[in-house]
C-alpha cells in the first residue's frame, strides 16, 4: 500500500485528520519528555536523607543556612520546609497551614501540562475514526465518480482510510500510558511532602521525628 510513497503522500493519503494526529503527537511526546526528566530532576534527593540534614541545622538555631539548603535542591519538598522555616522564624500564624498551601501550589505545578496528555489520550482514537469516516465516504464517492471497479478498489480505498485510525492509536496510547504514570509520580511527590511537612512542623516545635 505504501510502495512508492513518501511520508508527504501518505499524509495526504490520511487528510486534514492525519496532519491534525501529527502535530498532537509531537505535542505529547514533547511534553511526555520534559515531564519526565522534569520528575527524575526532582526525584534526586531522598525526603528521609532532606529531612535528617535539615533538622541538624534547625536543632542548631542555623535557620538560614537551613533555608539554603532548602533553595540549594531542585525538588518541591525543599520548598514545602522553606516555607516552613520562614513561617516559623517570623511567627506567621500556623505553620502546618503555611506548608499545606506550598504543597497545593507545588501539586499544581507537577500536574502543569500532564491534563493536556490526558485530553490528546481521550480525542486521538476520535480524530482518528473521524478521519477513517471521512476517507471511506471519499473513497466509495470517487468510485461511483468512476462507474467502475470490483472489490480491490473499494480495499484499497478503506485501507488508506484507516490510515487515520491506525495514527490515532498510536498517539493515543503512549499519552495514556504516560499520562498514568505521571498521575501515579505525583502522587509519591504528595506523599514526600506531606511527610516533610510533618517532620519539619515537629521538628520547629522541638517534637521528635515520628
Amino acid at each position: 500500500m505504501f510502495e512508492g510513497k513518501n511520508f508527504s503522500d501518505i499524509l495526504a493519503m490520511g487528510g486534514y485528520s492525519l496532519q491534525l494526529l501529527l502535530l498532537i503527537s509531537i505535542i505529547s511526546v514533547t511534553i511526555i519528555i520534559c515531564k519526565t526528566f522534569e520528575f527524575w530532576v526532582k526525584t534526586k534527593i531522598k525526603v528521609k536523607d532532606f529531612v535528617s540534614i535539615l533538622s541538624k541545622q534547625i536543632n542548631f538555631g542555623n535557620y538560614d543556612a537551613a533555608i539554603k539548603i532548602c533553595d540549594s535542591i531542585i525538588s518541591p519538598i525543599g520548598s514545602v520546609a522553606k516555607i516552613g522555616i520562614i513561617a516559623f522564624r517570623e511567627n506567621d500564624g500556623d505553620i502546618a497551614a503555611a506548608m499545606q498551601r506550598e504543597i497545593f501550589l507545588q501539586v499544581v505545578k507537577l500536574e502543569r501540562f500532564t491534563t493536556l496528555l490526558a485530553t490528546i489520550g481521550s480525542i486521538s482514537v476520535y480524530v482518528g475514526l473521524f478521519g477513517t469516516v471521512v476517507g471511506i465516504i471519499r473513497a466509495f464517492h470517487d468510485i461511483a465518480q468512476a462507474g467502475s471497479g470490483g472489490i480491490s478498489i473499494v480495499i484499497v480505498g478503506v485501507s488508506e482510510a484507516l490510515i487515520a485510525t491506525a495514527a490515532g492509536l498510536f498517539t493515543a496510547i503512549p499519552a495514556v500510558t504516560a499520562y498514568n504514570f505521571f498521575a501515579k509520580k505525583i502522587e509519591v511527590f504528595t506523599v514526600n511532602m506531606e511527610y516533610c511537612a510533618s517532620c519539619v512542623d515537629n521538628i520547629l516545635k522541638g517534637k521528635p521525628i515520628k
